[in-house]
């Protein structure tokens, strides 16, 4: 019996032990946090890569996203996107405003289910402008103000601050924000009108705030497609890669075979297309068309008309289109690409033609001069004087007789019948200018 009893105390024991060990172990690894960058401008790109962390979060059963905001604003769309992200997500989150989120930023920021600052962090100056620079329309602004007044108060917060970010008409003095002027908050100023929750030195203090520094902190970077991506997607970076692919093209067409220029068109064009694949702007539908576009335009070299290769060049332009979300700046940048690309080659021809061997291969740069014994016409000035007989009647051109050859004259206006007797007056290159003259043996 007494066997059998220290046997089962240490059963005990030991299933205990495990239980404990089992028990911390759970503990420890009991919160699961991701830790997410939001840098520089925001644009589909950064929706893609946004879109994909949430994801892992998810599927991890995360406990807390918390996103680094430092940003100076983007596109509207692109940051609605990431807003509604953040609202549907059943993950935590939190904004953590590492230095500024403006514009666009704010927006993103406003979205997340908490806000911490660091003391030198400033949020707002959230108007929206066109992709010129200029002022939106009203219906667009008045979107944004909604989407800033909701992004507030789906997380209980006062929607006048909000608003006043987006509209320089609000008046907030005791903010800094007077007539014609857009409320930026200091990390104090968000704290004191209730836009975030706390102010802290770092990331240390932030995961202490928020109970989550023995959690398992998981960071999400970008991958070099996703940064690529971003980079181009930029508003500014689209324009340069079809002003590119313009010269390039250009050039290429001018030249004989395919070299440098063509490549270099091309590869911009690749990137364009890439980058919108890669941000999720675009799908393979519009590769597929710019393809079609293409082989149309190769082959109206080949076949006659001009209709095919129209198709063509409708197909390449719509594929740049459907490529993008914003028809208005793909408008401008097709417009920039072709001012530049016909200035630029104007300027390379006329200017750099002479100096540069490639141009000197597409320039025809040789000439037919009469010094160099090249005649156009020859210049009958020997038969100046001479007579002849008409051979044909002149009426008044034809053919005259003139020392057993055949010559093409022309009379004074009148009338020369034929076996008329006449003589050469007159030379002008190959104009040759007769007069009708008595009889001669």
């Amino acid at each position: 019996m007494k066997i059998w009893r220290c046997i089962s105390v240490l059963i005990l024991g030991l299933l205990f032990t495990m239980s404990s060990f089992g028990g911390l172990a759970a503990s420890a690894q009991e919160k699961i946090v991701y830790h997410v960058p939001i840098e520089k401008t925001v644009e589909k790109g950064l929706s893609a890569f946004l879109e994909r962390a949430l994801n892992t979060a998810e599927a991890a059963d995360a406990d807390l996203v918390i996103f680094e905001v430092n940003t100076p604003g983007g596109a509207v769309d692109a940051a609605g996107e990431i807003s509604k992200l953040l609202s549907d997500s059943p993950v935590k989150t939190v904004a953590y405003v590492n230095n500024r989120a403006l514009s666009a930023g704010a927006y993103i920021a406003l979205s997340a289910d908490e806000i911490y600052m660091v003391p030198s962090a400033t949020m707002g100056s959230a108007a929206v402008i066109d992709s010129a620079g200029n002022a939106a329309s009203k219906k667009a602004q008045s979107y944004w103000l909604a989407a800033m007044k909701t992004a507030a108060e789906q997380n209980g917060r006062d929607p006048k601050f909000a608003q006043a970010m987006a509209d320089e008409d609000i008046n907030l003095p005791e903010y800094g924000a007077g007539k014609g002027k857009l409320l930026t908050f200091t990390a104090e100023q968000a704290k004191k009108a209730g836009y975030s929750e706390g102010i802290v030195s770092g990331k240390s203090e932030l995961y202490s705030k928020l109970g989550v520094e023995d959690a398992d902190i998981r960071t999400i970077e970008e991958s070099f497609p996703e940064k690529l991506a971003r980079f181009l997607t930029n508003p500014i970076v689209v324009p340069i890669l079809l002003t590119i692919a313009g010269i390039g093209i250009v050039i290429e067409l001018f030249s004989p075979g395919f070299g440098i220029p063509g490549v270099i068109g091309v590869s911009s064009l690749v990137l364009f297309f890439y980058g919108h694949l890669v941000a999720g702007i675009t799908g393979y539908e519009s590769l597929t068309m710019f393809i079609i576009g293409v082989i149309l335009v190769l082959a109206e070299f080949f076949l006659p008309g001009g209709i095919i290769g129209l198709l063509g060049f409708t197909a390449i332009v719509g594929s740049l289109f459907l490529a993008t979300d914003d028809p208005v700046h793909m408008t401008i940048s097709l417009l920039i690409a072709v001012t530049v690309s016909i200035l630029a080659f104007i300027l390379l021809v006329k200017v750099f033609g002479k100096q540069m061997k490639f141009f000197k291969k597409m320039i025809l740069t040789d000439a037919t001069k009469t010094e160099q014994g090249y005649v156009s016409n020859p210049n009958r000035v020997d038969l100046l004087g001479v007579k002849g007989k008409a051979f044909t009647d002149l009426r008044p051109s034809g053919t005259a007789l003139i020392i057993d050859e055949r010559v093409d004259v022309v009379t004074e206006g009148s009338y020369i019948s034929k076996g008329s007797s006449l003589i050469i007056v007159k030379v002008e290159g190959s104009r040759v200018v007769v007069r009708e003259i008595p009889d001669f043996n």
